[in-house]
């Protein structure tokens, strides 16, 4: 009897594996290098918009206090890393089309972050600043889009 009751015990937990097996979630994207010159330009708007954002949100966070140039960095330093909360807008963004989001910002971060401390930019003066001026990123119009495109 007690085999019989494992044996029961054994089945019902592989059963309840077998549906956890067939729920895994699919693979992630992944930035291609190759995608960059067809995205580097919406990208680095879409950063300049969430910096701006996330400036703005940290002043009426804080406010009647002044935000500090030592709270601006921490945000663009964290703007495009995955495991910060700053960096969540990047997975609302579909990888495939809008792909390798930190070339545009590269090692800038603390030359963005004093721009925005000392100029106090809206967000079109930012967006110039970050991707014409300093990142270049749309200086040049993108290539046309290949009409076959492998994932």
């Amino acid at each position: 009897m007690k085999g019989v009751f494992w044996l029961l015990v054994v089945s019902v937990v592989i059963a309840s594996w077998i549906p956890l097996s067939h729920c895994a979630k699919k693979p992630v994207g992944i930035a291609r290098k190759e995608d960059v010159p067809y995205i580097k330009c919406q990208v680095c708007e879409i950063l300049a918009k969430q910096l701006y954002q996330q400036v703005q949100s940290k002043k009426a966070e804080i406010s009647p206090k002044k935000i500090s140039e030592y709270q601006i960095i921490e945000i663009a330093e964290n703007v495009c890393n995955l495991k910060k909360v700053e960096a969540d807008w990047i997975l609302r963004i579909d990888i495939v089309e809008k792909a390798d989001r930190l070339e545009v910002l590269g090692y800038s971060d603390t030359d963005v972050a004093e721009y925005l401390y000392s100029s106090k930019p809206d967000i079109d003066s930012l967006t110039n600043y970050l991707c014409k001026d300093l990142s270049k990123a749309c200086n040049t119009k993108p290539p046309p889009v290949p009409k076959v495109i492998i994932n």
